[in-house]
């Protein structure tokens, strides 16, 4: 991946936070598994999997926490 798609983890809302946390997991698994084609397939057996859905949700809300964190949106 030679783009810079991620210039900054800094977001104007908590909203836009969680929508860059969400990119980033995207972004993680199209680096992970390159296949648009075999993504299209894993996802018939993800969709349906409640342990593999909330593991992913998982992996959201560790990336929201760092872009918490960078925001500082925990401040008093």
């Amino acid at each position: 991946m030679t783009d810079t798609w991620l210039p900054s983890l800094i977001a104007a809302t908590p909203q836009a936070g969680f929508e860059l946390a969400v990119k980033l997991s995207r972004v993680g698994v199209k680096l992970t598994q390159p296949s648009e084609e075999m993504r299209d397939k894993l996802r018939a057996a993800y969709e349906q999997d409640t342990a593999q859905l909330i593991a992913a949700s998982q992996v959201v809300a560790v990336h929201f926490q760092t872009i918490a964190a960078a925001n500082n949106y925990g401040r008093s």
